[in-house]
């Protein structure tokens, strides 16, 4: 109510009268019966005949546990919309008759591999007799594979793990162990190559759109800017061969004043440059960056008052950023307007988003500020997957390159 009694005094002056228990009460009264803010805005705009002056910067920021409830909640809408398909067509895959000839000779070139290393390994353990034997039931394996059915490699699998049974079976890991070994051999790779090459990342919130979506998975590339140590202080510890993005890279990076909390945004600025944005339009070292009117690009953005979606209509440009050329969107209202002039300090980038008028980065005073090198995660590379449309999947945008 209080915010509302403020919107409602700033209308009034904006028509020439000061603010007065009327207005403030009839501002209350939209409150009491429009549910949200969302929902009064567009009867306060009838009432009073101009535009609401309400600025990203001065929007409270939305939970970032509505967020990822939000997420949570759609990508188990997904999954048990598409589960139980996917489940029962793989099951009739399987059931059918190529389905089984594919799983007996899989299983049959397993086997054979497994057997061929631990006759390797354990020739001298065993009698030549018994490696004779070994070698022959391997060579049966080959002779079923090379045949088109698939009960020939069947029975020579079977054939061949009895000998294993009978002259290696010391040699011979459980099923336990296999299982284990497998499953931590898996894991062990996975968080090497989350921790030093790629990272999923989540796409929280409209910072970036165009260019990414609410629900998009990215994979990030940590190796593109050199390599960071797991476990340590960006604000102490450099990467290693540690270099700079480019300008117009699409980048992860750590919140230095939160820093369990990551941002990705456009690299615009680097160490050195003038950056100034006179009425939205972007100057890089006193050159102005050209950009095409697209038309018109609606979105929906989720209102952390109504806890539902809008609808937002932008304006869309492409702009060429020193020869990257990405979309941008701007708002059409004119007080969205933006300018400021900054100076990118040594070892650290500017970053702006794609969505300009709605996104906290380098150009909002005590927000994010210029990034420092060590705080850059790595490039954002591709789209694996994104969650949102009708279906739930937007598949139009799976492995979608990151521009």
């Amino acid at each position: 109510r209080a915010g509302l009694d403020q919107q409602a005094g700033h209308l009034a002056r904006l028509v020439g009268g000061d603010p007065t228990p009327d207005t403030q009460q009839n501002a209350a009264t939209l409150y009491r019966h429009g549910d949200m803010i969302d929902q009064t805005r567009p009867a306060l705009h009838f009432c009073y005949m101009a535009p609401v002056p309400v600025t990203p910067e001065k929007r409270r920021p939305a939970s970032p546990g509505i967020l990822a409830a939000l997420g949570a909640r759609k990508i188990a809408v997904a999954a048990l919309y598409w589960g139980p398909i996917i489940f029962l067509l793989s099951t009739i895959g399987s059931a059918t008759p190529w389905g089984v000839r594919s799983r007996a000779r899989n299983e049959a070139k397993s086997l054979r591999r497994s057997a061929a290393r631990l006759l390797r390994r354990n020739r001298a353990k065993i009698p030549q007799a018994a490696a004779a034997e070994v070698e022959t039931a391997i060579a049966a394996v080959d002779d079923a594979l090379a045949r088109p059915q698939g009960m020939p490699a069947v029975q020579a699998r079977h054939a061949l793990d009895s000998q294993l049974d009978k002259h290696l079976s010391f040699a011979r890991k459980g099923a336990v162990r296999e299982y284990t070994e497998s499953i931590g051999g898996a894991i062990l790779v996975a968080l090497l190559l989350r921790a030093f090459v790629f990272e999923p990342f989540h796409i929280p919130s409209g910072s970036m759109i165009p260019t990414l979506l609410v629900g998009d998975f990215i994979f990030v590339n940590k190796m593109s800017y050199g390599l960071r140590i797991p476990f340590t202080d960006p604000g102490r510890v450099h990467k290693l061969w540690e270099r700079p993005p480019q300008r117009g890279d699409v980048v992860v990076f750590i919140n230095p004043q939160h820093p369990d909390v990551d941002y990705v945004k456009r690299v615009v600025g680097l160490p050195g440059d003038h950056i100034d944005i006179r009425e939205n339009v972007l100057y890089v070292n006193g050159v102005e960056q050209k950009r095409v009117e697209a038309g018109d690009y609606t979105y929906k953005d989720h209102s952390e008052y109504t806890d539902a979606d809008i609808d937002v209509v932008a304006r869309m440009y492409v702009e060429d950023l020193a020869g990257h050329q990405h979309p941008i969107l701007l708002r059409k209202d004119p007080l969205f307007q933006r300018s400021g002039s900054f100076v990118v300090e040594e070892g650290r980038v500017f970053m702006m988003g794609d969505n300009r008028d709605n996104s906290a980065d380098s150009r909002v005073e005590g927000g994010i500020g210029q990034i420092p090198f060590s705080y850059i995660k790595g490039r954002a590379s591709v789209i694996w997957i994104s969650f949102g449309g009708r279906v739930g999947i937007r598949f139009d945008r799976m492995f979608r390159g990151v521009k």
